[in-house]
């Protein structure tokens, strides 16, 4: 369900990627073959091979410039970044259960109205929607991470985890590929409409079937459950915390290189999910239906390679014994320089269409790696405050999502080719940039703040959590 629920919530997020391609009103300014003495765009197909070719052609409803489509692009994030944090805090307190419901709920419904809202109230309606939107999708992934680390044993948190997350990956090809064929046959609300009513439906399913502990399972076996709280351990959430340790974390360098390294991996992956259709249409010149596929693809590949990289993990920290820290920096950097590399070389081949495709699929591929390394290391510094790290460096790694698709709006106003290299510069850079910080002050190990003892009314955030018994119970 957590596979099936981040899918969804990924498929109502980047659809609009797809859909504002067929939205807007092509500029009448921009001439697909023009040339300023630059490499502006590639021919279209039709005249490349000299032949009429008709493709499914949609004149667009809204005059939205470049800039314009960015905000809309990028308003979701405005809401998501700001309940981030406030979203781990309620999914430690309140449960998973019940956080994950609500968001889903609302973003779901948001899904339902954005038709109506952008004819009816245009582009300044629908940012106002799609702000509303992030706010109930911003609790979401911290309430993944507190399920996780409440659920999964730190064996088998690489595998597992790629699966739950790779749910995002799934959910990225869907609304790619199924967003292209909606808007074929049915226009682009259509996407809105089947996508909102999924999210709805597997809320249902969510509230009758899943829980928020082992101990809360009505079904639940005696020889899993003895099995859970043995492996769990030190390491499992406790239900009565004392207050969150905030001097300790905001004063963690740890903790903000793991909110800088997200930074820079979000910058790279919205690069790519909000306005890789932009580019492999007003470009490259895919067809609507080419389009989706060739954006759904390199998703497919980092789901593949998420859990490749999952098993790998645990199996290098398990039966090998290598050192976590280390393992979790060199899949880190696999998940960052590869798809630096990747989409720097496809903006370099051209308009050779396979290559600009296998460079882009190679390349996002290999950021698969970043699930079973990166993404849950919260788990490793600090299982009782999995939300909050999840929600502190979600908000900060969020400020990328407010910024990509206003700023590739504001560097690509003609959308030539040579204002797109700049783009993946910039990604490229982010990138690289925020790994070399990571790998210098990153760490998976667990932190002494996790389980701070009470003493008094006194909370000593400086005591190691192996004094701590072995049961988990704050002293």
């Amino acid at each position: 369900m957590c596979f099936l629920g981040l899918a969804n919530v990924y498929m109502q997020r980047f659809c609009l990627s797809m859909a504002i391609t067929e939205m807007v009103m092509p500029s009448p300014d921009m001439d697909p073959n023009r040339s300023n003495g630059e490499d502006a765009s590639c021919p279209a197909a039709d005249e490349a091979s000299g032949t009429n070719k008709t493709e499914h052609v949609t004149k667009g409803e809204f005059t939205w410039d470049e800039a314009t489509q960015g905000l809309v692009l990028s308003a979701f994030f405005w809401g998501y970044g700001a309940m981030h944090l406030p979203g781990g805090i309620l999914a430690e307190k309140l449960g998973g259960k019940m956080t994950m419901a609500w968001g889903m709920t609302t973003s779901s419904i948001c899904g339902i109205l954005a038709p109506a809202v952008a004819s009816y109230c245009g582009a300044y309606g629908l940012i106002a929607l799609r702000s509303i939107q992030g706010l109930g999708q911003g609790p979401i992934y911290p309430t993944l991470n507190v399920l996780l680390a409440r659920w999964i044993p730190k064996a088998e948190r690489g595998r597992f985890a790629a699966l739950f997350f790779s749910g995002a990956y799934i959910g990225n090809v869907s609304s790619m590929a199924l967003s292209g064929v909606l808007i074929y046959h049915g226009g682009w609300r259509s996407v809105f409409y089947v996508f909102g009513a999924v999210g709805l439906l597997w809320t249902l399913l969510w509230s009758f079937s899943c829980y928020d502990g082992p101990t809360e399972h009505p079904f639940i076996s005696k020889t899993e459950l003895e099995y859970l709280n043995s492996e769990l351990g030190d390491v499992k959430t406790k239900e009565n915390l004392p207050p969150i340790p905030w001097k300790s974390i905001l004063s963690s360098g740890p903790v903000w290189s793991l909110a800088l390294v997200q930074f820079g991996h979000d910058w790279g992956l919205f690069t790519v999910a909000t306005d890789l259709p932009k580019y492999t249409k007003g470009i490259i010149h895919f067809s609507i239906t080419d389009n989706g596929v060739l954006s759904a693809a390199p998703y497919l590949m980092m789901c593949l390679f998420a859990n490749i990289c999952g098993w790998i993990v645990d199996w290098l920290i398990g039966p090998k014994e290598i050192n976590l820290n280390i393992v979790r920096k060199i899949f880190g950097t696999i998940g960052a320089v590869g798809p630096a590399i990747g989409i720097l070389a496809a903006s370099y081949s051209g308009c050779n269409k396979v290559l600009v495709t296998s460079f882009f699929i190679i390349g996002m591929g290999l950021m698969g790696a970043y699930i079973p390394s990166v993404t849950i290391i919260p788990m490793d510094m600090s299982p009782n405050y999995t939300g909050v790290l999840i929600g502190f460096s979600g908000c900060i790694s969020s400020i990328s999502g407010i910024f990509v698709p206003y700023i590739i709006g504001l560097l690509t106003p003609n959308n030539a080719l040579h204002e797109w290299r700049l783009v993946f510069w910039i990604a490229f850079g982010w990138l690289v940039i925020t790994n070399i910080v990571y790998i210098i002050y990153g760490t998976a190990q667990l932190q002494p703040w996790n389980d701070p003892k009470v003493e008094g009314n006194k909370i000593d955030t400086n005591s190691s959590n192996g004094d701590e018994k072995s049961g988990g119970e704050v002293e």
